[in-house]
């Protein structure tokens, strides 16, 4: 009994919640640009996030390359495959407003890279282990692995970039009107389409970087992508649609009482924990816990 009241336990599962959880903020503030410009659930963002894992690890043992110095060009990929998804995918069905179908799109993409992944990949699971992947920092009692502490500091940089583009930026403030009112904004002579691309751009540049975290911090295999995606989902939720340190904050919320509950009550429970709190923020606070640009959802 007094093994689940030590604080320092309870300490250390809350610091590697926060740092899983700015993993799933990171997707969530994709999946927010996507929605809050199209109101398309992009459901296959997790495994977006996945693939780029992948090509993490695969960069890292064909080539060599340090996780972290392939940001570069895994982004650059990641932002030409958003330009192509919005165009050869989702521009009809945004154009016409159809979320059904946008959905069902995003469905098969989910599906699409499972198999794809699966088969050039295989099944068992991978991950980036590099020389300096175990040094742990000490910090009052409290461990914390060099790569997660990266990871923590790539989610907030990368959420920095993406409120600031969004604030200082014409681009990005057209980003904010389409999200709040599309039929005002092309009043006003914001093209539509081309905010949708850099929207969508941005946020599989987004699971791009969440991407690299995941490969250097946790094993994956071809499957994890959809749980990465509902977590991410329920972290925009609790964030708000449109609220970017919301979203990052949903996704902390969500990997603290992960940890926490796994800790306490075992995977299954939490995960079930999870719903509950999904369902409650749907039902009480529709907007989400941090509210959001967009009040449309």
């Amino acid at each position: 009994m007094l093994e689940y009241l030590d604080v320092g336990l309870i300490a250390q599962a809350s610091v590697n919640g926060i740092l899983l959880g700015t993993m799933y903020g990171t997707a969530a503030i994709g999946l927010s640009l996507v929605f809050g410009t199209m109101g398309i659930v992009f459901i296959a963002q997790g495994s977006v996030i996945i693939f780029f894992a992948y090509l993490c690890f695969w960069l890292f043992a064909l080539l060599g390359i340090d996780p972290y110095l392939s940001i570069i060009p895994i982004v650059l990929i990641a932002l030409l495959l958003g330009v192509a998804f919005y165009y050869v995918l989702f521009k009809e069905a945004a154009a016409l407003k159809d979320n059904i179908s946008s959905l069902l799109i995003a469905v098969g993409v989910l599906f699409f890279l499972e198999n794809f992944m699966t088969v050039v990949w295989t099944p068992n699971p991978r991950a980036v282990v590099t020389s300096y992947g175990f040094y742990t920092l000490r910090l009052f009692g409290i461990s914390i692995t060099l790569t997660r502490l990266i990871g923590l500091l790539i989610a907030i940089l990368a959420t920095l970039g993406v409120f600031i583009f969004l604030k200082k930026t014409l681009i990005g403030t057209a980003v904010r009107a389409i999200s709040e009112d599309v039929e005002a904004s092309t009043m006003m002579g914001i093209n539509p389409n081309r905010v949708n691309i850099v929207a969508f751009a941005i946020g599989i540049g987004l699971a791009a970087i969440a991407g690299i975290n995941f490969a250097t911090t946790y094993s994956f295999d071809p499957n994890y992508g959809f749980d990465v995606a509902i977590k991410a989902l329920i972290a925009l939720t609790l964030g708000g649609i449109g609220n970017v340190g919301g979203a990052l904050l949903g996704g902390i919320i969500i990997g603290v009482i992960e940890s926490l509950a796994s800790f306490y009550v075992g995977m299954g429970w939490a995960q079930g924990i999870l719903f509950v709190i999904f369902m409650l923020t749907l039902t009480l606070r529709p907007y989400g816990l941090f509210g959001g640009i967009s009040q449309k959802v």
